[in-house]
């Protein structure tokens, strides 16, 4: 709650308060006064703004004014640096009444290097401040909610699992703080028109089920832009659509009444704290601007409407009550506020003053400055225990029983990995699992059979049949500490998730400046040569996460890789996206004796599978086999020596091993599974061509699939996908050039 007035309030006589001890449902008039000062200050802030992007000194501005008294009366029932908080951008008297200043909203706005919020990278009202724990807000509308509900399952893991929140040296946990209380409260706004995403509905969804102590605050101003509440919403009313949603309390109150809100927020928090279940106020309030200075309200809104909100303005109601209760008179509310104008022209003149950031910052904080995945001291080498305990050879696992092995030691080794997704527990009847009924699914593939059974379904479990939902509960739990391992089940769905996975889990870091980071885990099968997996079965695609800066893609082509490199993806400090191809889970090639519970790969570091002097080809997943048959029947019929790459992780890529390669053999070949054009090769082929042509005695060749989807039918299959003869005829026809 904030700090009540220490000073004696402005406009009281002999520092006397009439009705001294009078409480609004629960507020002092020393409150009401802090209340007002923050009110105001919130919207002097906006006004300020606007004349500052007016006069070009700041390049854009959304405000929060209409939206102060739910602001105010969330940040007086809660707990800044307690609870945890996803504001959305109307939320400035929100983040004030929780300790943020003017200064620090003010220098986000110029940009500057000092901007304590993202050092010039976001926009204004985009919040972050650690401390506080408010954590950092994107653009993308609601896209946080679902966060806020990982969040908010962080910190109720914590408290049942207290010892997993220590540090450990030698992976991502040396760089956490782990902060959480037993009775904290996530906090989460949106405006109603954010209600229209679906994530909306599958975080609403997933707290009703799990009982979270999640605060969803809907601050409905009417507008959505442009677009009326009656428009986004089915009978223009949210309350009424969310009202069976069970375990939930519900407020639909006055947004614009500070003390209506205030006592509405305390009751929601205290209904959450007491570990019933979520939250949810609706908060009818009004926007007596235009949604910001890029839109012009009065396109759409006539001049009655405007003015029907204007005599509900919280800042005039505020005055008039404060004036009617007797606690300020009209002296008092001039001397608060010239106070208020007062510190704001400091912090106005501080941030105007303020240097902007060098442009050699831009690269700062795309991933962990304390960890790299990369380096060479993660290289550990296979347990010379391919040996078992009576003394016997351990025979060769498969891909996926390794990747099986590799998270059972890991969650032995971590207490703070979970991992969930669609199917991945054995069973969520756990009832049948205890009778043994039945023996448990652990994933569509079995690489999680038997975990939950392990280690408990508070650490596997089964989520809805929803990706963003799976993703986006990820981010907030790994931005609290924890490390999530989650699977999508075929890289063919993980279109849902898309949001999560490209405006939001690789952008954490460096869009709050190093203030928070997310290393998620995300396991997904990819990949087709399945024999009718078909259009919606067998996809790649994935050029479209390397493209994307701050998250780690891995695809290994082997069992031994699959167990080194998905140890590193876990003990890493990045986000990595961890791709195993369905085709090699279960493949005779690539087999190996399981490597240990320390067993680690370093990213960006190829494997030269197979050394050669006339012709090198860089590929990665199941091409590698399939070059690899090409190579040995190209070198028996022709005497030509191929070197063979697997470039094994795709971002970072090992660029040193593939220029070393290409400068001795001068001819190159790249090769993946991926449609042809602006595939993954195209990359790697334009690097070549452009830092090694000196070195190059032929044109660099591509080969790949074509440029369709899968087809179902078996002969369209293979006519689509790369096959060995396709490979064998272009180094074929690479080596004679």
């Amino acid at each position: 709650m904030a700090t009540k007035t220490d000073s004696k309030p402005a406009g009281v006589a002999d520092g006397k308060i009439r009705g001294a001890g009078k409480t609004y449902e629960g507020l002092t008039r020393d409150q009401l006064i802090e209340a007002y000062r923050i009110m105001y200050m919130s919207r002097r802030v906006d006004d300020r703004e606007i004349l500052l992007k007016r006069q070009q000194k700041i390049f854009f501005q959304i405000s929060g004014a209409g939206h102060e008294a739910v602001g105010l009366a969330a940040g007086f029932a809660l707990k800044p640096g307690y609870d945890w908080f996803y504001p959305y951008y109307r939320d400035r008297a929100l983040c004030l009444a929780l300790g943020a200043t003017p200064l620090e909203m003010l220098l986000t706005a110029v940009g500057a290097a000092a901007d304590p919020q993202s050092g010039g990278r976001q926009m204004p009202s985009h919040w972050s401040f650690p401390k506080l724990n408010v954590v950092t807000q994107s653009s993308p509308t609601g896209s946080q909610i679902l966060q806020a509900v990982g969040c908010a399952e962080a910190g109720r893991y914590f408290a049942a699992h207290p010892s997993a929140a220590k540090k450990s040296e030698g992976d991502y946990r040396q760089f956490k703080d782990v902060r959480f209380h037993d009775d904290e409260v996530s906090y989460v706004s949106l405006g109603e028109g954010a209600t229209s995403e679906g994530e909306f509905w599958e975080a609403m969804n997933t707290a009703s089920n799990r009982k979270l102590p999640v605060l969803f605050v809907v601050q409905d101003n009417g507008y959505a832009i442009s677009v009326p509440v009656e428009v986004q919403t089915a009978g223009g009313s949210i309350s009424r659509l969310v009202a069976g949603f069970p375990n939930f309390h519900f407020e639909e109150i006055d947004g614009t009444d500070p003390v209506e809100s205030y006592a509405a927020f305390a009751r929601a928090v205290a209904y959450c704290r007491a570990g019933d279940g979520p939250g949810f106020v609706h908060a009818h309030v009004i926007r007596p601007y235009s949604h910001s200075l890029s839109d012009d309200e009065r396109l759409y809104r006539p001049d009655a409407e405007r003015e029907h909100d204007a005599a509900r303005d919280p800042i005039t109601r505020m005055q008039m009550f404060l004036i009617r209760e007797g606690v300020l008179d009209e002296k008092g509310i001039n001397q608060l506020e010239k106070q208020v104008e007062d510190e704001l022209q400091v912090a106005v003149d501080q941030a105007l003053e303020a240097a902007p950031p060098t442009p050699d910052t831009i690269e700062s904080y795309i991933y962990s400055p304390d960890l790299d995945p990369a380096s060479l001291s993660l290289q550990t080498e296979p347990a010379s225990a391919a040996v078992a305990a009576d003394g016997k050879k351990l025979a060769p696992k498969t891909m996926a029983d390794l990747i099986n092995s590799t998270l059972r030691d890991e969650m032995r080794r971590d207490e703070r990995i979970v991992i969930f997704g669609e199917d991945v527990a054995d069973a969520s009847r756990e009832q049948y699992l205890e009778e043994k009924l039945i023996k448990g699914k652990g994933g569509v593939f079995k690489l999680t059979y038997g975990l939950q059974q392990d280690f408990g379904s508070d650490r596997v479990f089964n989520s809805p049949l929803a990706e963003a939902n799976i993703v986006g509960r990820a981010v907030g739990m790994a931005t609290r500490g924890m490390k999530p391992v989650v699977e999508i089940q075929f890289f063919d769905y993980i279109w849902p998730a898309m949001m999560q996975l490209r405006d939001e889990l690789p952008l954490i870091r460096w869009r709050s400046n190093n203030g928070f980071s997310s290393p998620a885990v995300i396991r997904v099968a990819i990949g087709g040569y399945l024999t009718g997996g078909a259009i919606y079965h067998s996809q790649c695609g994935e050029s479209i996460f390397t493209h994307t800066p701050g998250m780690r893609v891995v695809f290994p082509s082997n069992a031994l890789d699959a167990a080194g490199l998905l140890r590193t993806a876990i003990r890493c400090d990045d986000p990595v996206l961890f791709l195993e191809h369905k085709r090699l889970y279960r493949e005779t090639f690539g087999r190996a004796p399981y490597p240990g519970p320390d067993y680690m790969i370093p990213f960006g570091k190829a494997k030269v599978v197979q050394a050669g002097t006339d012709l090198s080809v860089i590929t990665y997943g199941a091409v590698v086999p399939r070059a690899l048959q090409a190579a040995q029947k190209l070198e028996r019929e022709h005497g030509v020596k191929v070197e063979l790459i697997d470039l094994r992780s795709l971002n970072p890529f090992d660029w040193e091993t593939i220029a070393a390669s290409v400068s001795k053999t001068n001819r190159a070949l790249v090769a993946h599974e991926d449609t042809l054009s602006w595939g993954y090769g195209a990359e790697i082929a334009a690097r070549i061509a452009d830092q090694l042509f000196d070195h190059l005695d032929a044109p660099v060749r591509r080969v790949a699939a074509k440029d369709v989807f899968v087809a179902y039918q078996p002969l369209l299959e293979d006519a689509i996908l790369p096959q060995a003869e396709d490979l064998l005829r272009a180094m074929k026809e690479l080596a004679e050039y």
